[in-house]
């Protein structure tokens, strides 16, 4: 996608809609098919039903359209890839919901693991297609399609800080401090929006450890997120003092809808944040979850993962935890991933 070039009749545009308009619902096929293959009981399952639907449609709408040959149709079928995206930007939640619903239904977990690190890879990968298409369109400054040919890991994380701060906030408070190290000034190609929600998901996690385990303290310990960067990889640390997984859970954090959300008894814990997302009446400034649907890392893992990457923790109970986010560059002088 980085050097797929730009041609001055508009070439490109045609190249990349014929491109989707082959695999696309290739794609989405094969998630059809997956979700015919899940449990009866399950797949019967309301809100699960509902994505299946909005898939079979989906599939429906690329197929019928006719083939593209000229930039008019390119337009039309871009705009019905933009319907697509918004109709299907609350599909990782519904399917979380939809998911814990039936979960007393399921006897064995990795039919739930399988289906789900499937279904959200996939989805990643047609939503990066797609936006990149889109991204070919409206040209922005420092992009080529969806990559960010100017990639500072330093100001994402620092974004990503400043919303996890204000949840926490919200919810605590109180809020521990993000301190960065290492490479600073690093700038390379990739797709942001993975990386977004990766380092959303961790750092969140981090902010909420440190709070419940110093809740009786006035000084709460610094995060500290390090970057690293080579030329195979980058490497975004991030350390906490949140006292640590403790081993009787340390090999369930992987594991979908595993949550240690309500296990502090503690009055100052219970209710916040994830109550009140529930409450249709909440509009306070973080109209977020700081935890609840034990979603966020295992779908971190498997995006990291999908890009060929990974995602690790050590941890050292009773000190706290370091998570390395481990992701390949993409441009072209390693060997990288394919969407």
């Amino acid at each position: 996608m980085l050097y797929s070039g730009k041609s001055p009749d508009s070439s490109h545009l045609l190249r990349s809609a014929q491109y989707l308009q082959k695999e696309l619902p290739v794609r989405i096929a094969h998630r059809i098919k997956e979700f015919r293959q899940l449990p009866f009981i399950v797949g019967c399952n309301p809100t699960i039903l509902s994505v299946h639907e909005m898939y079979i449609r989906a599939f429906n709408m690329v197929t019928e359209f006719p083939p593209i040959e000229d930039i008019n149709a390119d337009i039309r079928y871009t705009n019905i890839l933009r319907q697509l995206l918004d109709e299907h930007r609350d599909v990782v939640t519904m399917l979380a919901e939809g998911f814990k619903e039936s979960r007393r239904y399921i006897e064995d977990e990795s039919i739930v693991k399988y289906f789900l690190d499937r279904t959200l890879t996939s989805r990643l990968g047609i939503r990066i297609m797609c936006e990149n298409h889109l991204g070919l369109h409206d040209e922005k400054a420092n992009f080529v399609g969806i990559i960010n040919v100017n990639f500072q890991p330093k100001k994402l994380i620092e974004k990503r800080a400043d919303f996890a701060r204000k949840l926490c906030e919200h919810k605590y408070s109180k809020v521990p401090n993000v301190k960065l190290n290492g490479h600073f000034n690093s700038t390379f190609p990739y797709i942001v929006q993975p990386v977004d929600y990766i380092l959303g998901e961790l750092l969140k996690n981090a902010m909420r450890a440190t709070v419940e385990n110093h809740l009786d303290s006035q000084h709460l310990p610094d995060i500290t997120v390090t970057i690293s960067n080579n030329d195979t990889d980058f490497i975004i640390r991030i350390s906490d003092r949140g006292g640590g997984i403790p081993h009787n859970i340390s090999k369930k954090i992987w594991q979908y809808h595993f949550t240690t959300s309500g296990q502090n008894a503690d009055e100052r814990v219970a209710g916040g944040i994830f109550d009140s997302v529930m409450n249709p009446m909440f509009s306070g400034p973080a109209a977020g979850p700081m935890h609840g649907f034990g979603f966020g890392l295992p779908v971190s893992k498997a995006y990291a993962e999908y890009l060929g990457g990974s995602l690790t923790v050590e941890s050292m109970q009773g000190i706290g935890t370091d998570v390395y986010l481990r992701l390949r560059h993409i441009d072209g002088k390693k060997e990288s991933f394919r969407i």
